[in-house]
Parts: C-alpha cells; structure tokens; sequence
C-alpha cells in the first residue's frame, strides 16, 4: 500500500547543494530582480503620469508590466531569502499560496499577449476603425477577461494539484513550488483532475498561440502591402517589440513544460526555469523601453526630473 502522508510543508532544493553557490545564485537573481522591478515600475509610472500614452497598446502595456512585476515577485523574493537563510522550507499554506498566484499571473499574461496582439492587428488592419473599435468598453472588458481569466486558471489548476495525496518524501527539487515538480510527490501515477485541468489549460494556451499567430500573419500581410518603406518601418516598429516578448515568453515556457521533470533535475531544466520565471520580466520593458522614441524620450525626462 502506498505510504500516505499528511503534508505541513515542503524543502525547496534548488540546483546546487553547496552554500557558496547558492549565495552566488541568489546574488544574481537579486539582480536581476531588481531590475525587473525598476524597468517595470518605471513603465508603469511614465505611463500613468503621461497623458501621451493615453492609447489602448499603453494602456495593455502598463498592465503587462504590473503582471511581470507580480509574475516574478512570487517566486524570486523567497528563493533569495531561503538562499540568504541556508533554510529551503516553505509551509503547505506558502506553497499552496505560491502555485496559486504563480499559475494566476502565468495565465494572465498568456492572455493579455493575445489582447494585445488582437490591439495591433486593429491598429494595422483596420486603421481608420481603430478608435471605435478599441474604444474604453472594449480595453476595460479585456483586461477584465485578463485578470478574470487568470483568477480561475489558478484557482482550478491548484485545487487539482494539492488534492492528490501525496506519499514519502517532501522535497521539491526547485527553487519554488513548481507544479511538475509536486506531481512527482503523488501516491497515484495519473490524477484525473489534474490532467482534466492541464488538458483545458494547455488546450487554452494553444487557442491563445493560435490566435497570436492567426493576428501577426495578417499583420505582417498588411504591412509589407504598404507602399513607402519609411512607413512599412513604422508599422513594424509597433509591432514588433510585442512579437519578441511573446515569442520570449510562450516558447521558454513551452520547452519547459513539455519536457518531464526527472528524479535528477539538470543544469539544463534548471536553465529553462529561470528564463520562463525571470527573464522574461527582466526583458520585457528592455524590449519596449528600446525600440520605442516615445518611450525613451518620456523615461529621459523622468530621469531628468528625478536628477534637477
């Protein structure tokens, strides 16, 4: 019969064993951390306070870096203070809190890419309808399917993975509670839930890729029927940043979760850990901030005030 055990709470081990290197590890997501924060708090003020950016793609913008400011601070804080602390304990209550807020933000920001890639297409497709279509009713309600969305994407991919029972060990080979990672601690081999659950989710998503890619064909179709090249790159300009992160973002996330989590984690799983939790927050107002003038100018003025 299987060792059924109830769980007060798991040890988080992340890659490697050794203090010194863990204390190096969490040097640099400190770094990194902070540097999400920064970028994206700064995109969110300049926005805010800028009636410039007063448009529906800023309005989704601003709300993407909130997202990633969230996406990362469930995660990272707590594996630089287990790190900092030599102690990689986290309570069932922490755990169940953390899946929960992770899954919640990771599918919020499935779904705004998809909102926003749906802004773009208007934008460049149908540019004299563009106001009417992405009007205040319009930009409110998808950021209410957003947020909404991603509520129930947590609660209903959490209440699946801590309903299974789980057996033995309580160690999670991550630096955080990585659903993957927990599904190996289960008594069962297939938990009907769960997989009902990831199906609907991973089903989602594709809907979510397919529409991305569905929009960005058009898109780029319309584009390159643009007669001047200067407005081609004007077109392109706007576009673009949004395409790197969503190409960052859905495909680390994808290699990470389609490949299944071993007894042994590698440097490589390890790797693609990080780019699907840090790098894309750290990445993405980069990405926006440098490939757009509006933005840079506003940001040199912010810097600029802060400084007189």
């Amino acid at each position: 019969m299987a060792n059924f055990t109830i769980m007060t709470g798991f040890i988080l081990i992340s890659f490697s064993g050794n203090p010194e290197i863990e204390i190096l590890n969490a040097s640099l997501f400190l770094v990194l951390y902070l540097v999400a924060l920064t970028g994206n708090i700064l995109i969110v003020t300049v926005i805010s306070i800028d009636h410039s950016f007063y448009s529906p793609m800023y309005f989704f913008l601003k709300h993407l870096s909130f997202l990633d400011i969230c996406y990362i601070t469930v995660t990272v804080p707590r594996f630089i203070y287990n790190s900092f602390m030599h102690s990689g304990n986290i309570t069932l209550w922490e755990c169940i809190l953390q899946c929960f807020a992770f899954t919640s933000c990771g599918s919020a920001e499935v779904a705004i890419l998809t909102v926003m890639s749906y802004d773009r297409y208007v934008a460049i497709c149908f540019p004299l309808r563009y106001e009417i279509i992405m009007d205040v009713n319009t930009c409110f309600h998808g950021i209410l399917v957003v947020w909404i969305g991603g509520v129930i994407s947590g609660v209903m991919h959490t209440a699946a993975t801590f309903s299974i029972n789980f057996c033995g060990s309580n160690i999670i080979h991550q630096f955080f509670c990585d659903i993957p990672q927990l599904l190996k601690l289960s008594c069962s081999n297939i938990n009907v839930s769960e997989l009902g659950v990831t199906a609907f989710l991973s089903l989602a998503v594709f809907f979510c890729f397919i529409f991305i890619g569905f929009s960005y064909t058009h898109i780029f179709s319309a584009v390159l029927r643009i007669p001047s090249a200067e407005g081609r790159a004007k077109a392109f300009s706007t576009c673009l940043p949004h395409l790197c992160v969503v190409t960052l973002f859905l495909s680390t996330g994808i290699l990470a979760f389609l490949k299944p989590p071993s007894d042994t984690p590698s440097v490589i799983e390890f790797l693609l850990t990080v780019f699907y939790t840090i790098v894309p927050p750290t990445l993405n107002p980069m990405i926006y901030s440098l490939r757009n003038k509006a933005m840079k100018t506003a940001l040199r003025k912010v810097f600029l005030k802060g400084k007189a």
